[in-house]
């Protein structure tokens, strides 16, 4: 698939672009280079090889979910600035 110059205007005009004759011509080959390469990679022989999410092999590293005991109230609270009746007291956000 090519591009030609008006392909190139009919882009710059939708992006709402003012381009030269010059870069007119450059974008026309920088396009034209761009599409050359990803006809070359549609035709590579990918029918073997399985679709994937990462090209590397990746394992969940979380351990796994167990029940522990959990810290003691009062222990949570040890270094809070201010507490109310067993709970965190925060400034009031929403008027």
């Amino acid at each position: 698939m090519k591009i030609n110059r008006e392909e190139v205007a009919h882009v710059a005009r939708l992006a709402r672009l003012e381009v030269d004759g010059v870069e007119m011509d450059a974008y026309t080959d920088q396009l034209n280079a761009i599409l050359q390469y990803a006809d070359k990679l549609n035709r590579l022989d990918t029918e073997k090889i399985p679709p994937t999410a990462h090209v590397l092999p990746i394992n969940n590293v979380f351990r796994q979910d167990e029940a522990r005991p959990c810290l003691p109230r009062e222990e949570a609270l040890a270094n809070a600035p201010d507490d109310e009746e067993g709970m965190f007291r925060v400034p009031r956000v929403i008027e």
